[in-house]
């Protein structure tokens, strides 16, 4: 059995939890988010 995840909808999905449990935090989270996507998306990284 192989398992291929994305890493972008793993980060999404952890950004919102993050963000539901602790709102204040919201600002980081977004910065760190688009910085992970960003990366992410210029050198290809996918698991």
């Amino acid at each position: 059995m192989t398992l291929y995840l994305e890493l972008t909808p793993v980060l999404s999905v952890v950004a919102g939890v993050a963000i539901l449990i602790k709102p204040k935090l919201l600002n980081y989270i977004v910065a760190a988010y688009l910085i992970a996507v960003g990366c992410i998306q210029i050198f290809g990284i996918s698991i």
